[in-house]
């Protein structure tokens, strides 16, 4: 940084706009699907295959200790180039993609100046409208990476991955550039909760980082939801439907009355917005005997969790009353916590993010997330890893797409933010 407080020709280095580009749909044809049915880590082979990928490409840029642990884990390090024992900054995205829609066979497709309009995808007649996605309009001009519609693209999150290989690509081949050492971490199965489950914090040796898994441009994530998931558990009493009077007990039946049971005006997904919680069924499964109902727990304020829990617990002691005889079991799985609890003891991570888009004179904004991030349980461990912006649209949907033009503002955001961190590490 020159005495003046500009950043230097240097640290604006043009980015490689076309390999970040070939990375990304290099990147999305690895089909990476969690499978949320099975208890392994990870939860599907593509996401190992992939991790397998990534090191190979960064031993090839000279970064030795790239590696993908036992548990699919790919870590590596950008050595500093400046002298000094500086404080680690680390950079995460995640492997998988939403188990929501398909994700094999993934066909891009490269829309190049998007001259506005609606969008038309070669499946099945289906199109991306500005009508439902009318950030389109401030995309005018710019390139965009779609599917054929039969499957989701996978920008969440592999439009962080490419940023974050782009990033140490771009880093290596300037040496001249300033920055500290870098620890990246590419995580599993971040879409199923598990993101973080075999993350060692203290091998991760870093004082602050940053998950690149944001939509759009120019945002800095400083909130996620807390979050816990309840399991419902209907226990019936099955037997032939021909001598049933009486006698049988429908779990599916008693399953459909709780459902109907909960708020859809209040407190549901269809109804609520900015900070407003929820609670969400979304997984069904069983039989006549039993049946077991998945319902999530969400809101930014953690106190709030305990009291939907005991409302679902309400309306279990309901249904029960209903069908005498039925059993109803309500259990709560915590998930993760609201990041700004841990942010707020460390607000330096917030600062340096919102510093390097003033840098390079771009607006911003500080925002929230309704949903959570592998940077919402690195920040639980005592790591603050606010959220950025990585280009991604209509997420965990065949109408999902990628802005080239978004990921590489994103890329050159952080090649600032390292610039700043070594400075602030030296000070």
């Amino acid at each position: 940084m020159s005495e003046n407080g500009t950043v230097p020709n240097a640290s604006l280095a043009p980015v490689n706009r076309q390999r970040l580009l070939d990375r990304f749909l290099r990147y999305v044809k690895v089909g990476t699907n969690a499978d949320p049915s099975v208890e392994c880590y990870p939860s599907s082979e593509g996401q190992m295959k992939l991790g397998a990928m990534l090191v190979e490409e960064l031993l090839l840029l000279g970064i030795t200790d790239a590696h993908q642990d036992e548990n699919g884990l790919v870590w590596a390090t950008v050595p500093a180039t400046v002298p000094g024992d500086l404080p680690t900054l680390l950079l995460n995205a995640h492997l998988d993609t939403s188990p929501e829609a398909p994700g094999q066979s993934v066909n891009p497709q490269v829309l190049e100046k998007y001259q506005g309009g609606d969008i038309e995808l070669l499946s099945d007649g289906k199109r991306i409208t500005v009508e439902q996605c009318p950030a389109l309009l401030d995309m005018i001009g710019m390139t965009l990476v779609t599917t054929d519609g039969a499957t989701l693209l996978g920008g969440d999150d592999k439009a962080g991955v490419a940023i974050i290989m782009e990033l140490a690509t771009h880093l290596i081949e300037r040496p001249y550039l300033s920055h500290g050492p870098i620890r990246i971490l590419f995580t599993c199965d971040e879409e199923i909760g598990r993101g973080t489950q075999c993350v060692d914090i203290k091998k991760a040796a870093a004082t602050i980082g940053y998950t690149l898994d944001g939509g759009g441009v120019g945002t800095i994530d400083q909130e996620t939801f807390s979050a816990d998931m309840a399991i419902v558990r209907f226990t019936g009493a099955n037997i032939h439907p021909s001598i049933g009077k009486g006698r049988m007990i429908n779990a599916i039946r008693a399953a459909s009355k709780f459902i109907e049971l909960m708020p859809i005006e209040r407190l549901a997904p269809e109804s609520t917005e900015d900070r407003q919680g929820f609670l969400h069924p979304y997984d069904l499964k069983g039989g006549v005997g039993s049946a077991e109902l998945h319902v999530l727990l969400r809101d930014f304020e953690t106190s709030n969790l305990e009291n939907y829990a005991d409302a679902l617990r309400f309306l279990a002691k309901q249904v029960e009353w209903r069908m005498p005889g039925l059993k109803v079991e309500v259990t709560i799985q915590r998930q993760y916590r609201n990041m700004a609890d841990g942010i707020r003891k460390m607000p330096l991570s917030i600062q340096l993010a919102e510093a390097a888009f003033e840098k390079l004179g771009r607006p911003y904004k500080l925002d929230i997330i309704r949903g959570g991030t592998d940077g919402a349980l690195l920040t639980e461990m005592g790591l603050p890893t606010p959220n950025l912006s990585s280009g991604q649209h209509n997420i965990h949907s065949v109408l999902e797409f990628a802005c080239l033009d978004q990921m590489v503002a994103a890329l050159e955001h952080l090649v600032v933010l390292v610039d700043l961190w070594q400075l602030h590490g030296r000070s």
